[in-house]
């Protein structure tokens, strides 16, 4: 591809040319020149001011769909090259949903880089919402996430299976017996994921299933990571319910103790998402490689 190419799609995805200098290691005149000289070649706009921020005009926005294509159809053939002397080289931009990222993720990135060092992987993570928005952005090549619902362009596969379970804190007074009815959960204090994570949205729709409605739980706080949860349950007279792989080490050293909910069991997938239309090579060998280290 063309330096201006690449320097445009780092504007475009930065929308801040500040930003894209600094990401590109080039000073902002160079990257505005670079933005010019692309916009004298092809004869439009590219970009807009609006107030003290930029935005794609429409040319813009068709030259971004279409270098975004040509930057993946180069990565596949440089890795194409590099394979067939018997060293895979290349790049992989992953996305995952926050629990993915953090308690399942890590332990496989470092066999598959023993693996494929000439791979580099850049790991991005979010809610599951905001993971299938960089997906369908192209700002990642694959994703794992762990909410129900699907987006049209976006195609799915389960990658595996997780349980939702509630936990207290080993001190709680609900830690003592540890089973509880499931009509409790309207009066027990509860701390939950924030809206747009996938583990509220499988617990909502496993609730709905028993005629239980989000809105009529004793929600004493949303928090936006499950780190977050854990640490407030040390000292919160209260319940939440959590991913089992978030909490498999805390349970084990008896900080945290799960609970049994009579009538009410919440297990979903964990889901792989890419974009519709031919799967790319190095996003595929990651793919196969998590499936076979889990198996």
């Amino acid at each position: 591809m063309d330096y201006r190419d690449l320097v445009f799609l780092t504007v475009a995805h930065n929308l801040n040319i500040s930003k894209a200098a600094e990401e590109l290691h080039i000073s902002q005149p160079a990257v505005s020149n670079h933005v010019k000289e692309l916009e004298n070649k092809l004869g439009v706009a590219l970009l807009e001011r609006r107030g003290n921020r930029i935005a794609l005009t429409k040319a813009g926005e068709i030259l971004v769909t279409h270098l975004r294509l040509i930057k993946q159809q180069y990565l596949e053939l440089e890795f194409d090259i590099s394979n067939s002397t018997g060293g895979a080289k290349g790049s992989l931009n992953l996305g995952a949903s926050s629990t993915i990222a953090q308690y399942l993720l890590p332990q496989v990135l470092g066999a598959f880089h023993k693996r494929y060092p000439g791979i580099k992987i850049v790991m991005l993570n979010g809610n599951s919402h905001e993971i299938e928005s960089m997906l369908i952005d192209r700002v990642i090549d694959i994703a794992m996430v762990e909410n129900e619902s699907s987006d049209s362009s976006i195609k799915y596969k389960s990658a595996m299976r997780d349980k939702i379970i509630a936990v207290a804190g080993s001190q709680s007074v609900y830690s003592i017996g540890g089973e509880f009815n499931y009509l409790s959960l309207k009066e027990i204090p509860l701390i939950l994921r924030e809206r747009g994570s996938g583990t509220l949205e499988v617990m909502e729709k496993a609730l709905n299933s028993i005629g239980i409605g989000i809105d009529s739980l004793n929600v004493y706080m949303n928090l936006g990571t499950t780190e977050a949860i854990k640490r407030m349950l040390f000292d919160f007279d209260g319940i939440a319910f959590v991913s089992e792989w978030a909490v498999k080490s805390e349970i084990e050293e008896k900080k945290l103790k799960q609970l049994n909910i009579r009538g009410l069991e919440i297990v979903r997938e964990f889901r792989w998402a890419q974009r519709k239309g031919p799967n790319m090579k190095i996003p595929t060998i990651f793919q196969n490689f998590f499936e076979v280290f889990f198996k």
